[in-house]
C-alpha cells in the first residue's frame, strides 16, 4: 500500500481552493506514488489552483521525478460567471476574465512545492500536439464537454508508458450527472474498450487504469 501524504501537505491539500474530495485525493496520491516508480514525469491536465497538484508534487517529490501541469487557467465551463463552480476570487480585475494562475502559484509556493512542478500554461490539445516524452501517469481533469474530455484523452493517453496509469476524474455513470460527468464517463469507457488500459482502482468519481496494451 502507497503511504499516505504527510499531514502538512494533506493539510495544504484541504486549504487550497478546488474540488476534490479527500479521499479521492489519498488515491490519487497513491496512485502518483505507484507511477513515481517508473522513473518518468506526472502530468496533469486541469491544474486550477493547484489542490491536486499538492499530492502529485509530493508524490513526485518522493520519487526524484517531475509533475507537469497543463491549464490555460482561464476556467473551464462550469467556472465562468453565472454557473455553480464560479469563483469570483479568481477573475482579473483588470481584464474581467478569469485567471487561476496566481492562486495556483500562491498554493504552490505555500505547500513548499513550487520547485517540483512545471506549469504549462496553454491549451492542452495545443500542449500535446507537441510533447514527445513517455509519462508515468496521465491525470485527465479538464473540461467536461466531450470535446474537452476526448481531445485530453487523444492527446495525452498515447503517452503513458508501458505500466504507467491513466487517472480520469470526474466519471459519473449516472445520466442525471450529464453536464458534471458523463463526458468523463465516456472517455472511461472508451479507454476500457480500447484494450490498452485495465482498471486498477474506484474511489468515488475516480478512476484509475494501468497500461496493459497498446494504442488507445
Amino acid at each position: 500500500m502507497a503511504p499516505a501524504p504527510k499531514p502538512e501537505i494533506l493539510a495544504a491539500f484541504e486549504a487550497a481552493k478546488g474540488f476534490m474530495p479527500v479521499g479521492e485525493g489519498l488515491a490519487l496520491h497513491a496512485a502518483a506514488v505507484e507511477a513515481g516508480r517508473l522513473g518518468l514525469p506526472l502530468l496533469e491536465v486541469g491544474t486550477y489552483c493547484g489542490r491536486s497538484t499538492i499530492l502529485l508534487a509530493d508524490a513526485a517529490r518522493e520519487a526524484g521525478v517531475t509533475v507537469l501541469t497543463v491549464d490555460h487557467h482561464r476556467g473551464s465551463e462550469e467556472q465562468q460567471p453565472g454557473w455553480e463552480y464560479h469563483d469570483p476570487e479568481t477573475v482579473d480585475p483588470e481584464i474581467g476574465l478569469m485567471d487561476t494562475l496566481p492562486t495556483f502559484r500562491r498554493t504552490l509556493h505555500k505547500a513548499g512545492l513550487e520547485e517540483h512542478v512545471v506549469a504549462l500554461v496553454g491549451r492542452s490539445p495545443q500542449v500535446a500536439k507537441i510533447w514527445g516524452t513517455p509519462l508515468g501517469l496521465v491525470f485527465i481533469d479538464g473540461g467536461h464537454t466531450d470535446e474537452h474530455a476526448n481531445a485530453d484523452y487523444e492527446g495525452w493517453a498515447p503517452h503513458v508508458a508501458e505500466g504507467g496509469l491513466l487517472v480520469i476524474h470526474d466519471v459519473f455513470p449516472d445520466p442525471k450527472d450529464e453536464f458534471t460527468g458523463q463526458a468523463p464517463y465516456r472517455v472511461y469507457l472508451r479507454a476500457l474498450e480500447s484494450g490498452a488500459f485495465t482498471e486498477v482502482s474506484v474511489t468515488e468519481s475516480l478512476r484509475v487504469l494501468r497500461r496493459t496494451g497498446t494504442g488507445v
